[in-house]
């Protein structure tokens, strides 16, 4: 079994190409995941989607063989050739995938190092996979270890000490281009964190926010929780042009502003489309300061250096972490296990064969038939127990079994070492 990653990332790859491989809604990750695990090589699969990236993780029998599948899954969705996916993805196996995934979740892969929204991102893919059966025993571990990881980078660094997000830095240029944004009429579209983050960041700051989504109930509660009004997302074409300000992150499969429903004004306005496929498409000249996630690198390599020290230690908790993890699947292997058990069943039954044979209870002319029954009777208890352990191997609940088979044969020891302990995983990430 390997750990496969495939990566289109912010580092690798222009908005332009992650928004054609970008999966957005239900349908097309189902549709993803199915064509991704029908792969003769792949048995399990995740599917990480952002703004900022789009991930394909899989365990395989074959990485060479799941990597090519993969690519031609890809290109042909997306239209863009096998060549330059190739060109542009980052590819990882086995420890190096361990360790991308580590990285990943602990937020220092993010455009914004540090950043809070990524470990819920990966939360959500990951069960959204696993309710869906598209993953099961071998990436749930590696997610839940990653996310063990990510509390260890939290809890000993200060990179997350204060919490950045695109919607922050976004702000954060906004307030760089204009003296103020106090009065100022802001519309914000779409009522996900990023929208959340934004709208509370505009609202202290003085704005006359307005909510905008689909679904009216959502734009209400976010507008009750903010403090601030809700606008039908069908007055969208009438009430644009009234807004200064624009914030738009919605997961809308095709823009939802568009050059015919842009106007002439008499002032400035500066807009932020933060989502991934983008919300606006705009190609007039109508004093409009129009930003993309891209266009945030700037503020984000400010970021970055300002947290190096804090990453520097991050990435020696990663390293560890990631020798922890293989260390620890090595345990889990049940045959070693099995093998132990029997040693310690046969020196059991020598021990109690020497015993009745040395007090005379049975003739030393019986010793070899002692001595075989002892064995038998051994392997006969054991039989039945061991099967079953090799049925549950393959198990989802399988790391409980094995952990609780290392504390019952470990000796001298009275109590379960951690790099025992796995709970099972899916309720540690619903959990926490």
């Amino acid at each position: 079994m390997h750990y496969l990653i495939i990566s289109f990332s912010h580092k690798n790859s222009t908005m332009d190409v992650r928004e054609k491989l970008s999966y957005k809604d239900d349908k097309s990750k189902i549709g993803c995941l199915t064509k991704l695990n029908s792969g003769d090589s792949i048995n399990e699969s995740i599917l990480i989607s952002t703004c900022n990236r789009m991930e394909v993780f899989c365990s395989c029998s074959d990485v060479s063989s799941a990597t090519k599948h993969i690519f031609e899954m890809l290109s042909a969705r997306s239209g863009i050739s096998i060549d330059e996916l190739e060109g542009r993805a980052d590819i990882y196996d086995d420890s190096s995938a361990i360790h991308h995934i580590f990285t990943v979740a602990s937020s220092l892969d993010s455009m914004v190092v540090g950043e809070t929204q990524i470990a819920g991102q990966l939360k959500d893919a990951f069960r959204f996979s696993y309710d869906n059966k598209f993953c099961g025993q071998k990436l749930a571990r590696s997610m839940h270890h990653a996310f063990k990881c990510a509390a260890k980078v939290r809890n000993a660094t200060d990179i997350s000490s204060k919490p950045v997000s695109i919607a922050s830095v976004a702000v954060a240029k906004l307030k760089s281009v204009l003296d103020s944004v106090e009065g100022k009429k802001a519309l914000v579209i779409g009522v996900g964190e990023m929208s959340e983050i934004t709208a509370k960041h505009l609202i202290s700051n003085g704005a006359d926010v307005y909510i905008m989504n689909r679904t009216k109930d959502k734009a209400f509660a976010l507008a009750e929780e903010c403090g601030t009004n809700v606008l039908d997302m069908d007055q969208l074409p009438h009430v644009i042009n009234e807004f200064e300000i624009l914030f738009t992150a919605t997961s809308a499969p095709e823009a939802i502003i568009t050059d015919d429903i842009i106007k002439p004004c008499d002032f400035d306005r500066y807009w932020f489309d933060m989502a991934l496929p983008r919300d606006i498409s705009y190609h007039k000249g109508e004093r409009i300061s129009l930003y993309v996630i891209d266009d945030l690198k700037t503020i984000v390599d400010e970021n970055k250096s300002i947290r190096e020290d804090a990453a520097r230690k991050a990435h020696g908790i990663i390293g560890r972490s990631t020798v922890e993890f293989f260390e620890w699947l090595d345990t889990l292997d049940i045959e070693p296990m099995i093998k132990e058990i029997y040693e310690k069943a046969f020196q059991a039954a020598k021990t109690e064969s020497d015993r009745v044979l040395n007090n005379g209870f049975i003739p030393k002319e019986y010793e070899a038939q002692v001595r075989k029954m002892g064995e038998q009777v051994m392997k006969r208890f054991l039989h039945d127990m061991t099967s079953k352990m090799r049925d549950v191997s393959e198990d989802s609940k399988s790391d409980m079994v094995t952990s609780a088979l290392q504390f019952l044969i470990k000796k001298d020891n009275n109590e379960m070492p951690d790099k025992y302990k796995c709970e099972h995983s899916l309720n540690i990430i619903q959990g926490s």
